[in-house]
């Protein structure tokens, strides 16, 4: 009977695990040093990602000089499961003199991206953009300069505190539902942009691990 009892508390407690590991989804797991499955997206020039150490784990740095290239990984992820996305990050600076609204100031220290796409109609595509911003409210929202199809979020705004990070975790379906009035049941891509082709200035950016997770 003892050896029993072990073997069920054995069993279910590998259940929990496994339940527990289905419940997080690994989509940036940069603290392993694995940038295998996230590709480059030039706009203007090539921001610098490169894995760095910093408080003691491995961090993604992104420096960009006038420049707008991002990092994207193509993963679905099903939101009725896992609907959270969770992420770290922290900035040097931000940007002066921009007004995030225009073409003309459309450039973010940190910037990470959501994309749910539409296979039959491609322009249906949606992406939720959550930014830190150089200078709107935090928890506000807008079009974005170039299309309507992405929505930005403010989720930090303003000069950072030194050397401090953020941990962060927004419910993805229901950002989607709440600025375009859309269920969304899944999504198809994340990306990670730091870029100032716009205004010229220069940035940088640190990420840590993305994952989406149930709660």
């Amino acid at each position: 009977m003892i050896a029993l009892n072990l073997s069920l508390s054995g069993i279910l407690s590998m259940l929990g695990l496994v339940s527990a590991m289905a419940a997080e989804i690994a989509v940036g797991t940069f603290a392993a040093g694995n940038l295998d499955e996230w590709q480059p997206k030039v706009f203007a020039g090539e921001t610098h990602y490169r894995l760095v150490m910093d408080v003691n784990r491995q961090v993604l740095r992104a420096d960009s000089q006038g420049t707008a290239s991002g990092l994207y990984r193509e993963i679905p992820i099903a939101l009725e499961r896992t609907p959270y996305l969770n992420w770290s990050w922290r900035v040097a600076d931000v940007l002066s003199n921009v007004d995030e609204r225009s073409k003309s100031g459309d450039d973010y220290p940190a910037r990470v991206y959501v994309v749910a796409s539409d296979e039959k109609f491609f322009w249906r595509t949606r992406a939720l953009v959550y930014v830190w911003s150089n200078n709107q409210p935090v928890g506000t929202s807008w079009d974005n300069a170039y299309t309507a199809n992405a929505k930005v979020i403010a989720i930090r705004s303003g000069k950072p505190p030194l050397d401090i990070w953020f941990e962060e975790k927004r419910n993805v379906a229901a950002d989607f539902q709440h600025l375009f009035g859309v269920d969304i049941d899944h999504i198809d891509a994340v990306a990670i942009m730091t870029d100032t082709d716009n205004s010229g200035q220069q940035a940088t950016a640190w990420y840590g691990d993305l994952y989406f997770s149930a709660h």
